[in-house]
C-alpha cells in the first residue's frame, strides 16, 4: 500500500530520515509512506483514526488523531463515517454482494474501520444479503480499544422498519456485544415483541414506521456510542446523506467494470443542495484506491 495524498516529501528515502509522524503518514514505520509496501494494522489504525473531536463536543473538521476518552463528559458529539466500495462504473455490488468487487487490502481496511468504531450501523437488507455475523474481538486492536474506553468489539446496530429479521441468527442470539435494532414507533408491534422475546434490545428512533437518521445517531450517542461507522446499504447511506448526518466517507474505488443495474453507493431522496466534501487522504494497493473524504 502506498499513500498518494497528502503528498509525501519525495526527497525522503527509505535510507533517509523517514516519514513525518502523525495520522495518514505510516507513523512509526521509519519508512517512506509513499513506498508500495504492506502496511501494518497499527499503521492503518493510525491512518483511519477518528478525529479528536469525536465525542468531545468541540465541533466538526478537526485534524485526525487519537480519540481516546472521546465518549466522556457532557455535550459530547458523535462522528458518523461510512465505508463503501464502488466499481469504476459506479456499482456498489455485483449480484447483490460487495465481496466480488473487493480485495484483500480492502478487507484489511474494512476490518480496521470496524475495529476503531463504537458501533457499526447497517440496514436490514444488507444484513440479510451479506449474511452479517456478530463483530468479533481482535487481539491486534485490543489494547487500542481498551485505551479508548471501548468494548472488546463494536456494537452492531441494525436499522429496520419491518423488523423482518431472523432473531435466532448468531448476530442476535450470540453476539459478543449485544446487537441493537433501531426502528420507528409505528413499526409492526408483533415484530418488536418477537425481537424483545428473543432478548434483542429495540430502540425507537422515529415517529413513523422507520427510524429517522438524526435520531439514530442521537440514540447511539445517548448510549455512549460516539465513533460510528455505517456500512450501508445504499438506501441507508442515502438517508444519512439526505439528512446531512454524514461526517466522513471512506470510499474504495475498485478497478473493475461490471455494467448491469447495481445500485450506486447511496440511493434515495436527494438533499436540496449537494454537500461538498474535501479529500483527506488517498491510498493505493493493487490498483484499488482507498479515499477518505470529510465534510468540507
Amino acid at each position: 500500500m502506498r499513500r498518494l495524498f497528502p503528498v509525501t516529501d519525495q526527497t525522503h528515502s527509505a535510507a533517509g530520515s523517514g516519514a513525518d509522524s502523525g495520522a495518514d503518514s505510516g507513523a512509526g514505520s521509519g519508512t517512506d509512506p509513499g513506498a508500495d509496501r504492506d502496511w501494518t494494522l497499527d499503521e492503518l489504525a493510525d491512518a483511519y483514526a477518528y478525529p479528536r473531536t469525536a465525542g468531545t463536543g468541540t465541533g466538526r473538521g478537526a485534524e485526525s488523531g487519537t480519540s481516546a476518552g472521546a465518549g466522556a463528559g457532557g455535550g459530547a458529539r458523535p462522528w458518523l463515517r461510512a465505508n463503501m466500495v464502488s466499481t469504476l462504473d459506479g456499482a456498489a455490488h455485483h449480484e447483490g454482494r460487495s465481496q466480488s468487487i473487493s480485495s484483500p487490502a480492502d478487507m484489511r481496511v474494512f476490518g480496521t474501520l470496524r475495529a476503531l468504531a463504537d458501533a457499526v450501523v447497517v440496514g436490514a437488507e444488507t444484513v440479510r444479503l451479506e449474511g452479517y455475523r456478530p463483530a468479533r474481538a481482535r487481539a491486534a486492536f485490543a489494547a487500542r480499544r481498551a485505551a479508548a474506553g471501548q468494548a472488546p468489539a463494536p456494537v452492531i446496530a441494525v436499522v429496520s422498519a419491518s423488523l423482518e429479521l431472523d432473531f435466532t441468527l448468531p448476530l442476535f442470539a450470540s453476539p459478543l456485544v449485544p446487537t441493537l435494532v433501531l426502528t420507528g414507533a409505528a413499526a409492526p408491534q408483533e415484530r418488536i415483541l418477537a425481537a424483545e422475546k428473543a432478548g434483542v434490545e429495540v430502540v425507537i428512533a422515529g415517529d413513523g414506521p422507520g427510524a429517522d437518521p438524526e435520531r439514530v445517531v442521537r440514540a447511539l450517542a445517548d448510549r455512549g456510542l460516539f465513533r460510528l461507522l455505517t456500512e450501508g446499504g445504499p438506501r441507508l447511506l442515502g438517508q444519512f446523506v439526505a439528512a446531512g448526518m454524514l461526517d466522513e466517507l471512506c470510499l474504495t474505488v475498485s478497478p473493475m467494470l461490471t455494467s448491469g443495474y447495481a445500485q450506486r453507493i447511496a440511493g434515495g431522496p436527494a438533499p436540496a443542495v449537494p454537500e461538498r466534501f474535501a479529500l483527506a487522504s488517498l491510498l493505493e494497493q493493487d490498483g484499488f484506491l482507498f479515499s477518505r473524504y470529510r465534510r468540507a
